[in-house]
């Protein structure tokens, strides 16, 4: 039995499985795209730059796993290979299914298997078992339509999840057999189940594909290959109205060409100075492994030893409209800084200062912010609520010895050393050198603190410096600092913060409350001191395209 995919408009099922959000993918009225990938870790890479699904190359995993695109590889291995990348990712995964790996038979059980291992659909091709790449060669043999068609109801009557996608993937145009081939056999693939139709073409134009969609029109949602038309606007392909486009196999020969530099620079020059900078650090792989999962798990079944781990909360709801179209699609902290999101650099700073479990309040478009092994919480409200009500969101992440930073900032490794060993159950990072700043107009300044007296830079002045308010409306010739968005609290003082939480929900000041609010009315409180640390510049964060050029100089 052909099951359809869900009408425009239908509710949504209490969870929304990930060939549910597949099939959504492909009846999107917008272009929506699909990455390659071929193991688990650059299925992850792929959730992690912001695209929505997957496609499970056969050319990339056969090539990952060191042989031909030609079969060589069975399907119950591409199936292992599949079960990882689906358990470490969240996002949908089209695989590519070749001919099927046989004749209808085969098909449905491997769609059986692929519904049990969460898949969202798969892509199969009307041409002969064992398959050829379609860029070899001229004029390949096509399936016979009947016995295709049959492969195809057989695939939609062994689905056991109800939204589970097949694909039909057209080749007459790659055989040369020509559009009229092509849209017969387009009509023959819909009228037996399909849920989407591939039309694949060899050209170095679009022109072929184009012809098709335009003879078709929007009877079914039509994907397309643009490896080979590549130089064809992406605009063009939106007007065409094509469903999905997929970037077929570009992480595969990206990591072909990244692993033949390195390998070949060491064995030349016998050392790894040369490329240790140039490549990701071991603590990246660590993190998209997902070892901070591990360490939790840890802390969770083994017994404790050793002094409690460092949390951090970061505050990364807003978008920062100052910033323009960078975020368009993604908030500030998700922006590109010299080949890294913001935000993975302040959390690289914070795992060397030995901070283990990161939460980041998230809030404008939320889906961005996916990166390995931290933990999130949302502020749905961020557009009409301020920080100190974000904070709030991640009231019961305010445990142990926690930071709280700004999701858009950068500092030196040493200001979160020194901040960790100052005492206190409340310490702000302030920088005494802010009207440098001011003066060179770098960066606004904002933030301004004033303290119990200001910064002396005797290395003989030891007192501590105590926080009696901040904030935006602070007159310049009475601050001592600029608040730099970073601070550290103690289990008491996050207690003392939750507190506060607390006193503004109830008297309503809340929503609107800043965190340079929230610090200000702790110290005013009079239970709690607030300390301050001063910092000398080597700080900035990022609000705007000259906060960004900074940033690069910055690192």
């Amino acid at each position: 039995m052909t099951t359809p995919l869900r009408p425009l408009g239908a509710a949504e099922p209490a969870e929304i499985t990930k060939a549910a959000r597949l099939a959504a993918l492909l009846r999107s009225p917008r272009l929506e795209f699909l990455m390659e990938a071929h193991d688990g870790m650059s299925a992850k890479i792929v959730e992690e730059a912001g695209f929505k699904g997957i496609w499970a190359s056969g050319l990339s995993i056969a090539t990952a796993l060191g042989v031909r695109d030609n079969n060589e590889a069975s399907w119950t291995q591409v199936l292992e290979v599949l079960e990882f990348m689906a358990d470490a990712t969240s996002i949908p995964i089209l695989v590519d299914g070749d001919t099927g790996w046989g004749n209808f038979n085969n098909v449905r059980r491997a769609v059986a298997k692929l519904c049990q291992r969460g898949i969202g659909g798969i892509c199969i091709e009307d041409k002969l078992f064992p398959k050829t790449n379609s860029f070899i060669g001229e004029g390949q043999p096509l399936a016979d339509i009947d016995e295709f068609c049959g492969k195809i109801k057989a695939g939609k009557d062994s689905q056991t999840d109800p939204d589970f996608c097949l694909v039909a993937r057209i080749e007459a145009l790659i055989s040369g057999w020509g559009l009229d081939e092509a849209l017969r056999r387009a009509e023959a693939y819909h009228a037996a189940g399909a849920d989407a139709l591939l039309i694949h073409s060899k050209m170095p134009t679009a022109d072929e594909v184009l012809a098709f969609k335009g003879a078709w029109g929007d009877r079914a949602p039509v994907v397309i290959v643009p490896t080979k038309y590549h130089t064809t606007p992406t605009s063009v392909f939106r007007q065409a109205g094509f469903s999905v486009a997929i970037w077929a196999n570009h992480n595969l020969r990206a990591a072909i060409t990244a692993m033949r530099e390195v390998s070949r620079r060491i064995q030349r020059e016998e050392s790894l100075v040369g490329v240790e900078g140039q490549v990701a650090s071991v603590g990246e792989v660590f993190e998209l492994a997902g070892n901070d999962e591990l360490a939790e798990a840890e802390r969770r079944y083994l017994p404790s030893s050793g002094p409690p781990e460092r949390r951090a909360v970061l505050l990364a709801a807003s978008r920062g409209a100052a910033l323009g179209p960078l975020t368009a699609d993604r908030p500030k902290c998700m922006i590109d800084v010299r080949g890294e999101p913001l935000l993975r650099r302040l959390i690289a700073t914070l795992r060397e200062g030995g901070v283990g479990e990161v939460t980041v309040v998230r809030g404008y478009r939320k889906e961005m912010i996916n990166l390995p092994s931290i933990r999130t919480v949302d502020n749905d409200l961020y557009a009409v609520t301020g920080e100190a009500a974000s904070l709030a969101c991640a009231a019961d992440h305010l445990q142990g010895d926690c930071v709280i930073a700004y999701g858009d900032i950068l500092f030196r490794h040493h200001y979160l050393d020194q901040l960790m060993a100052a005492d206190g159950d409340v310490v702000v990072a302030v920088d005494a050198l802010w009207r440098q700043r001011a003066v060179s107009g770098s960066d606004p300044v904002r933030d301004l603190a004033v303290c119990s007296r200001p910064f002396s830079g005797s290395y003989l002045d030891d007192d501590p410096v105590t926080l009696v308010r901040m904030g935006n409306d602070v007159p310049p010739d009475r601050a001592h600092g600029e608040w730099v968005g970073l601070a550290r609290l103690s289990d008491r003082g996050c207690a003392a913060v939750r507190g506060v939480i607390e006193a503004m929900a109830a008297d309503g000041t809340l929503p609107k409350a800043s965190l340079l609010d929230l610090f200000s009315r702790l110290a005013a409180g009079g239970e709690t001191t607030v300390r301050v640390l001063y910092v000398a510049g080597q700080w900035l964060d990022v609000d705007d395209a000259a906060d960004l050029v900074h940033a690069g100089q910055f690192l």
